[in-house]
């Protein structure tokens, strides 16, 4: 394994727990747009939601609305005001562990870029909130780098920001298969699932994951043992 750089985590279910306010706050959308909360309209778009979690959500929006973008703009801002009013209620925490790992990981010298599906209003919202305003040492969402997960952009664009010598330096972690496909698209060094968010750990490894860990918390310990690996020998 190449030594490790750079870390791209994913926000909530990886390093942050939101006690299921995307869902609340997808729900606040679509009522909003007429849609009877516990219909069966309302059920197919929450399993919608659940199946592309980690996905940009404007683009959930688009598809739930059937490509009526001004439905699904105005959906969108619906949701970002609907979360931004749970986050200030308290309903998110650092899950145990997260922060003191992303400190960790940049004092052994990897850079830390944290990536979401969340527009960049409610992303900052919401790292206010915690307290994580310059945390890491980048941000990004899907409207920073050109498209959400699955594609490849945002892993892409954290690489370009920190400077990070190749892409076999970079791991991306996540909780959902959405962030599994993305690291396996950008040609991530590591692609590691985490536990913290719902997924089972076969899921996470049918969407690419090299490694399942229990916790983001358990990232510092691969990065200082991908420095220890002795690199292959050159043939001249």
């Amino acid at each position: 394994m190449t030594a490790l750089g750079l870390a791209v985590l994913d926000l909530a279910g990886t390093t942050v727990t939101d006690a299921g306010i995307v869902e609340d706050a997808f729900t606040h959308a679509v009522v909003r747009e007429g849609v009877e909360e516990g219909g069966a309209r309302h059920d197919r778009m929450m399993r919608y939601v659940r199946d592309t979690m980690g996905e940009s959500k404007i683009t959930v929006f688009r598809h739930l609305f059937d490509g009526d973008e001004e439905t699904a703009r105005r959906a969108n801002s619906a949701f970002e005001e609907g979360y931004a009013q749970m986050v200030a209620a308290g309903r998110c925490a650092p899950l145990p562990g997260a922060r003191e790992a992303i400190e960790e990981l940049r004092a052994q010298g990897c850079a830390v870029v944290l990536n979401t599906g969340f527009s960049p209003r409610t992303r900052d919202d919401l790292l206010a909130s915690l307290g994580w305003t310059g945390l890491a040492d980048a941000v990004l969402s899907p409207a920073d780098a050109g498209r959400g997960r699955p594609y490849p952009d945002m892993v892409l664009t954290a690489l370009l920001r920190t400077g990070a010598p190749s892409v076999e330096a970079v791991a991306v972690v996540g909780d959902t298969p959405y962030d599994m496909r993305a690291g396996r698209a950008a040609g991530a060094g590591l692609v590691a699932g985490v536990l913290t968010g719902g997924q089972q750990a076969e899921d996470l490894r049918a969407a690419g994951a090299d490694r399942v860990l229990g916790s983001v918390a358990e990232l510092p310990a691969l990065v200082r043992e991908s420095a220890r690996v002795p690199r292959p020998a050159t043939v001249s």
